[in-house]
Formats: C-alpha cells, sequence, structure tokens
C-alpha cells in the first residue's frame, strides 16, 4: 500500500507523545513531556493553546466532566482546562524516584490505566501496570517491568494490549469492559531494535494494531492474530506513538522524539520531534474512551 507522509505541524518537541483526539471540542492533543505541558489543537484553524504543569506528562485522558486525566511524574491529577484548576487523584511509586508515570489510556471500563519507567541506563524491572478509579483507590497490576507502554484495547472492548518497550514484547489480555478486570493473557508479537521495539499504540476500526516502531524510525501495523500486516517507514528515526483524529477519525498523527544533533551531518535535523500525518493507509480509528469521574 502506498503512502503519503508529511509534516503536520512546523513545531518540534523533545518528546511528543500521547495524541489523542477530542470528538467533543473537535480538537487534537498531546503531551510534551519534558516541556511538561499538554497541547490542545483547533482542527479547523490549527491554533494550539499550551497548559503547563509542575513536572513531566507522562500520559493523559479525556473525562465524561470534560476535564483530563494527567499523569504527571509520580501523581495522577484531575486537570480542568477551563479554569486552570488541578486536583491530585492519586499518587504512583511515589517511594521510587527512579521511575516516572509513562503510558496511559481511560480503558473501556471508564478507568485509567497508566504504566511507570525506569528512567535510568540501563533500565531495570522495577516499573509497573496499574490502574487508577475515580475514588483514587490504585490497583497494581503488574509488576517488573522497565518501560511499560502500548495500551490499546480491541474495538469491542474485550482484549487489551500492553507492552514493555525495554524487552519489546506485547501482550494481549481478556478484559472484563464492566469490571475493569484481565483474563488470560498471551505473546501478541516480540519486537527487536531492528524490527521496531514498541512505544505508543492505537487500534484502528477493523481491530489492527498500529505501533511506533520507536528503535527502526517505522509504524507497525498488525491484525488482530499478530500478523504483521505492513510496516510504514518515517521520515524520522524515533516515531512515538500513531493516532487516529479529525472528524471522521481517519488522519493518523505519528509523534516523535528529537534527536540529538549530529555533528558529521551534512544538514541539521529539521524533523524530528515533530507531527507527521500519513495519509493513503486507507483505515479509521475508534471513539476515545473517557474517564468516569463518579463511580
Amino acid at each position: 500500500m502506498s503512502h503519503t507522509i508529511t509534516r503536520f505541524l512546523d513545531t518540534t518537541y523533545q518528546l511528543a507523545e500521547c495524541p489523542t483526539w477530542d470528538e467533543r471540542t473537535n480538537r487534537l492533543l498531546w503531551a510534551d513531556i519534558q516541556g511538561r505541558s499538554i497541547q490542545s489543537m483547533d482542527w479547523d484553524t490549527r491554533a494550539i493553546t499550551t497548559w503547563q504543569f509542575d513536572n513531566e506528562v507522562g500520559s493523559f485522558g479525556l473525562c465524561d466532566d470534560g476535564r483530563l486525566i494527567v499523569s504527571v511524574w509520580d501523581k495522577v491529577v484531575l486537570f480542568d482546562p477551563q479554569t486552570g484548576t488541578q486536583e491530585v487523584l492519586a499518587e504512583v511509586e511515589a517511594d521510587k524516584p527512579q521511575t516516572r508515570l509513562n503510558d496511559g489510556k481511560v480503558g473501556p471500563d471508564g478507568a485509567f490505566w497508566v504504566g511507570t519507567m525506569d528512567t535510568s541506563s540501563p533500565r531495570e524491572p522495577i516499573a509497573g501496570l496499574y490502574r487508577v478509579d475515580s475514588s483514587g483507590e490504585v490497583a497494581e497490576i503488574r509488576d517488573e517491568l522497565q518501560c511499560s507502554n502500548g495500551l490499546a484495547w480491541t474495538p469491542d472492548g474485550d482484549y487489551m494490549y500492553h507492552s514493555d518497550t525495554s524487552p519489546g514484547w506485547i501482550e494481549c489480555y481478556a478484559f472484563d469492559a464492566a469490571t475493569g478486570s484481565l483474563g488470560a493473557k498471551m505473546l501478541f508479537t516480540q519486537q527487536t531494535n531492528a524490527t521496531g521495539r514498541p512505544d505508543g499504540a492505537t487500534v484502528d476500526a477493523s481491530g489492527n494494531y498500529w505501533s511506533g516502531g520507536v528503535s527502526s524510525g517505522v509504524v507497525n501495523c498488525f491484525a488482530p492474530n499478530g500478523e504483521l500486516l505492513e510496516v510504514i517507514k518515517m521520515p524520522v528515526q524515533r516515531p512515538t506513538m500513531p493516532c487516529f483524529c479529525g472528524p471522521d477519525l481517519d488522519h493518523l498523527i505519528v509523534t516523535s522524539i528529537k534527536q540529538p544533533s549530529d555533528p558529521t551531518s551534512v544538514e541539521p535535523d529539521t524533523l524530528s520531534g515533530g507531527l507527521f500525518l500519513i495519509e493513503g493507509h486507507g483505515k479509521s480509528g475508534l471513539k476515545t474512551h473517557r474517564f468516569k469521574t463518579a463511580q
């Protein structure tokens, strides 16, 4: 399949992540992690609003009352875009200064699922995956992770995907959307540096799993059975997360990491750290789940 990839915006970020479509406001949002902010772009005018936080923003989700649920280092906060007020809902791994909150999404159960990552190098298996509900209760789902990533759910909500970037695996769990409980787990696929270790992900309306191959400059698309359907080569080395957005959910946006300067390069790198639009994929996405602020 032939694809066209273009730079979506002229802006560049050190580490752009978590692109999220808000169908109520017709806006595309994403995290500028090291800039400690969330960017919110009006789809029609391309005007961008920036919301600043006290620490690095690993991820966020939409709430049913119009607020955002945001992971800010070791805290999960409820943020009101209209007033700017923040309410700390929970703390996660506050006793581990070496870790921070990373990839997170709201699931079909209305809870915020969020993982942590070891910020040191080399990474150690000291991170975890957690479920946070509206009462602020934090349930540990999995431990001994290095860099939790890749959360996404199938269109029917019956399965949840989750990955660990460092070892490169993507797993799939049976999922109960009514309770948020997990069932049987299976290995979905194993990735390497060459094939693209899994970063952020999304699922399209056909049930295919799209994964940012952060180690090899690709976006990988997998069928529901784990078969690799296609590899899209990106114009940057470190794409982070794909997202279907736009009023018809048919625009595929991919965020990326700004590469360190290469003193041997003839021309400066002006692309990495940008947002990119992939056209020609023929797919559309799913409506974003919203955090239930009341049980």
